[in-house]
């Protein structure tokens, strides 16, 4: 984590107030605030802008709510998320602290009251959508309203170095033209190198302090899978946390649906969530998930639920995100009380190409290369065969000594060889080039090859230029990333996508720290591996289970002559041998056993399930 020093707060902006300590236990209940927390709140109260960096779960609110209870007037949080602001306010209000918000969800009479009491002066936070605050006059209403904080959450929508830009926040540079003397709180989750830089300047803050937290979430597993039988994995995953809350991300409407109406065939209380549900669906279905008569949320990606739910057990990618700030949002949903939960993406070069069509298709250039690049990263994340925490933190420069030892690599890790010299040999090329080198012209100046641009540039006078012949320019490629993954690179989006050398690179560069790396070789075969493994079961039984599947080929030879049928239109020894390994208790389970679909259940379930109870209570 990144430490912050920071002066004497200033007594000249606001009233005198209760510590924030005291503000913090009195109003939410808590002994103590986060790392971080305390600083940002100090810092704000002294009427000074900040930009807040804190992963999901981190207590970001905390950062612009305590400030609003210590001032004497009312803050305003700008937030694009509908769900998100009615569950704070819901939250807010519970706590005893008069909050409200304005967005499209609000029925007239609903929304009437709301100015009431902005006119009375009754409200400390006011939460509003980015579309609302400029609706014609809302602007001017404020000025009228006593504001002493502006509160920007999402505020990576401001951004188009970013995900999920927002043209709308572009607009949020008049709350500092317009309200000068009024400190500004811009928070996100999820912020590179550029988009931190973008923040600041598109909302026109003279001197901010950046406040950043650490991104590592250790009580989150992370694991990618292959996309080839997805369903079979989910079912596997609703056995695993039964009962249990969890969200599934998927990239249609259509999909969100289809799949939560599956997750109901077979018993899961499930509903979909996206954009195009009317507000009275979407707010009730947001209730139930989060009071718990709902366990699973299929949600649209591009829809964004922002709901603060703490002990959500798992959150599955069913399609692949278009942005590792947008995947990394996201599981930053799961096991926000601090206990494990469990984060799946199901990984399909189909979900690539969907992406891709979608970028194909805007028009402006910059905004282009920008959305296809930060696919590239969440692409290589999903193949990579490099701690997945690592790549993650590094993303957004953070850097992390081991592997976590909880995610899929590290469970599983691949063979490694000593790479130190080869990573020297690339960062001494970024550097000796100062850094404006992208990475396919890294492979060509340490290949030695003589391509138009090497030409152009005079690259061939670097002492590094062919320092790398010896390797292929697709190896080259596949070590670059890991470097990147690593931390030791990073791409300046900023910088027409070139390449720079972190500190931790520098490191490297000084010999002071090693390099471990993955053959393309091992790579491949590593993402070979789960299409091989498909649907493959034990070939012998184990010892517990010999008697068991014996019984089991009896039954179904009986059940098989009074069919008057073969033995394998009832099941195949494959599925029978899975059936004597599994075990199952119930008709949930035996949906589980590979080879067993609805109707076979259906047909054959209860006879099957009897069988394996007597025979285990021998």
């Amino acid at each position: 984590m990144i430490s912050v020093t920071l002066a004497e707060p200033a007594s000249t902006y606001g009233r005198s107030h209760a510590p924030v300590l005291e503000l913090l236990e009195r109003h939410f209940g808590y002994k103590s605030f986060r790392p971080l927390q305390q600083e940002v709140i100090e810092h704000v109260l002294a009427g000074n802008d900040a930009v807040v960096l804190m992963p999901t779960g981190g207590g970001k609110s905390l950062c612009f709510q305590v400030p609003a209870l210590a001032l004497d007037g009312l803050t305003v949080v700008i937030s694009p998320l509908i769900a998100l602001m009615k569950d704070q306010v819901q939250a807010l209000q519970g706590n005893g602290i008069p909050a409200a918000f304005l967005n499209s969800s609000l029925l007239y009479d609903e929304e009437r009251l709301i100015h009431q009491q902005l006119r009375n002066g009754e409200l400390k936070l006011l939460y509003v959508s980015p579309e609302r605050l400029f609706q014609q006059g809302f602007i001017d209403q404020l000025g009228e309203r006593n504001v002493r904080l502006f509160a920007i959450d999402e505020a990576h929508c401001i951004s188009t170095w970013g995900h999920s830009f927002r043209p709308e926040y572009k607009q949020l540079r008049v709350l500092k033209e317009r309200f000068p003397q009024v400190p500004v709180i811009a928070l996100t989750a999820t912020a590179d190198r550029a988009v931190r830089g973008d923040i600041a300047h598109s909302l026109a803050l003279p001197a901010p302090r950046t406040f950043i937290s650490s991104f590592d979430r250790p009580n989150l597993s992370l694991a990618v899978l292959p996309g080839l039988d997805r369903w079979k994995a989910i079912e596997r995953i609703m056995g695993r946390h039964a009962g249990k809350c969890g969200i599934i991300y998927c990239n249609s409407r259509a999909g969100a649906e289809k799949l939560a109406a599956k997750l109901q065939g077979i018993g899961v209380k499930a509903a979909y969530y996206h954009a195009k549900l009317d507000p009275e669906e979407r707010s009730r279905v947001q209730d139930d998930f989060i009071q718990g008569k709902l366990h699973v949320i299929c949600a649209t990606i591009a829809f964004g639920m922002g709901i603060d739910k703490s002990d959500v057990r798992f959150v599955i990618h069913y399609n692949l995100p278009g942005t590792v700030e947008g995947y990394y949002q996201e599981i930053g949903r799961a096991g926000r009380d601090g206990k494990p939960a469990e984060t799946i993406l199901f990984y399909s070069y189909a979900d690539v190409q969907t992406h891709m069509h979608f970028a194909e298709e805007i028009d402006e250039q910059r905004y282009k290369d920008v959305v296809i690049a930060k696919l590239d990263r969440m692409k290589e994340y999903a193949e990579a065969q490099v701690c997945r925490r690592t790549i993650l933190l590094s993303y957004f420069s953070e850097e992390t000594s081991a592997p976590c030892g909880n995610c899929d690599v590290c469970k599983d890790p691949p063979k490694y060889f000593e790479g130190t010299v080869l990573a020297q040999k690339a960062l001494s090329a970024v550097v000796r080039s100062k850094q404006q080198l992208s990475l396919s012209l890294l492979v060509d100046v340490l290949k030695g090859t003589y391509s138009p641009e090497v030409k152009e540039r005079q690259l061939q006078q670097i002492k590094t230029f062919g320092a790398g012949g010896d390797t292929s320019a697709f190896a080259w490629v596949q070590f670059i990333q890991q470097f990147m993954q690593y931390g030791l690179l990073e791409v300046d989006y900023r910088d027409h996508h070139h390449l720079k050398i972190t500190a931790a690179g520098r490191a490297v560069l000084a010999s002071e720290r090693r390099v471990l790396l993955v053959t393309p070789e091992t790579i491949k075969e590593r993402q070979e591996r789960p299409k091989q493994r498909k649907d493959q079961l034990v070939a012998e039984p184990s010892p517990a289970s010999v008697d068991l599947l014996a019984a089991l080929k009896t039954l179904r030879r009986t059940i098989a002559a009074d069919m008057k049928k073969p033995a394998y239109i009832v099941f195949s020894d494959a599925t029978l041998l899975d059936m004597a390994e599994k075990k199952p208790k119930n008709i949930y389970e035996f949906r589980l056993v590979n080879g067993v679909g609805d109707h076979k259940a259906s047909q054959f379930g209860i006879a099957f399930l009897e069988a394996i109870a007597e025979f285990g209570a021998r």
